[in-house]
């Protein structure tokens, strides 16, 4: 049985923060969720994270290991803050797809890309991640950050990123995760219920970030999701928490 399956009532229904939805119903209200928050979803990683995101970003950039000419998957790029890192680092001579289910998210990172000029070793592609539409053995690393938590089957979509990566590549997954110190725990509930509040600030939407409040809060914990990663057949699985744990980055390896 799925991930996504367990957590609900029945075999036809997952959750959507709390709240118990049919299967079919999720992508499309999680769509929404992201096609509402786009245009402010940068800022909005600023307010929520107290500018931090960007050192989480950096040190997951160098867990990758990318060097010239190698082919990186950006898995749930949205707004293309890790396509444009690792632009550079692959060079002319390797490919960088950013990718993501939802096409407002794509639009923002297309945008940003080519303002930067930086669109000539990047692909955009919409796919689900449940079923991804690349080839077997194609990729030297995928990265899917903040996105994990948003999918609606996660053994499904584990499984298609270990099928298109090739034998001895890597799979980074960043994903809010659960905090191994109490207070610490205690202090990020507090500060968190006050996104949806900065939301409608900010965007108007408060609904949205109530959303990825509850998604967080329902997330596999660290050791569930290496060993989730360990049944797509994945080896060598392991992760780093970040902030005592508010953020994981977990690594694992296609076998040779």
């Amino acid at each position: 049985m799925s991930e996504s399956n367990k957590t609900g009532n029945s075999e036809n229904t997952t959750h959507f923060g709390y709240e118990e939805v049919p299967l079919a119903e999720k992508e499309k209200r999680v769509g929404e969720v992201f096609r509402s928050v786009a245009s402010k979803y940068d800022v909005m990683n600023d307010v929520m994270s107290l500018g931090s995101h960007r050192l989480i970003k950096r040190f997951t950039v160098e867990m990758t290991a990318l060097r010239t000419g190698h082919k990186v998957l950006d898995l749930a790029g949205g707004t293309g803050d890790f396509s444009i890192k690792f632009s550079p680092i692959v060079g002319e001579s390797g490919q960088v797809v950013l990718a993501d289910i939802n096409e407002a998210m794509l639009n923002v990172g297309r945008d940003r890309v080519i303002d930067k000029g930086l669109s000539k070793n990047i692909d955009f592609v919409q796919v689900n991640a449940e079923e991804l539409p690349f080839s077997d053995n194609t990729f030297d690393c995928i990265c899917i950050a903040y996105g994990l938590r948003n999918v609606t089957d996660k053994d499904a979509a584990l499984a298609s990123m270990q099928r298109v990566l090739k034998p001895g590549g890597r799979l980074i997954v960043l994903e809010f995760s659960k905090p191994t110190n109490d207070f610490i725990g205690k202090a990020y509930d507090v500060y968190s219920n006050l996104w949806p509040a900065a939301g409608q600030l900010i965007t108007g939407d408060s609904d949205s970030y109530r959303y990825l409040v509850e998604s967080i809060r329902m997330h596999p914990d660290q050791e569930t999701l290496k060993r989730m990663m360990e049944a797509a057949g994945l080896e060598k699985c392991k992760y780093e928490n970040v902030m005592s744990g508010i953020c994981a980055i977990h690594l694992g390896f296609k076998p040779h």
